[in-house]
């Protein structure tokens, strides 16, 4: 499955690096020393809260925010990050 959400990121006031959030995640946040790493950190940090979700006995995984609909302060901006999760049999 293949699942796309927007993330926030903003630049650090100190020294260099992103903080990233996702407005649709709740709780699912990541940084990074620059912005490749900020994506990558992003990317997991997705991958890892949606993997949790689905594991629940009531998976409900939020719909996805328009960018456009997404308030950002001075600085910010907005990147889609793409989660591949790759669904196997159970074994039981």
């Amino acid at each position: 499955m293949t699942f796309t959400y927007p993330a926030v990121f903003t630049p650090k006031k100190e020294g260099a690096g992103y903080y990233v959030a996702f407005p649709d995640l709740e709780g699912c946040e990541a940084q990074g020393p620059d912005l490749e790493d900020a994506i990558d950190n992003a990317a997991d940090a997705a991958y890892n809260w949606i993997c949790a979700e689905m594991e629940e006995e009531e998976c409900e995984l939020p719909p996805q925010t328009h960018e456009d609909d997404i308030e950002l302060k001075e600085g910010e901006f907005v990147r889609r990050i793409l989660v591949r999760i790759k669904l196997l049999p159970d074994n039981d």
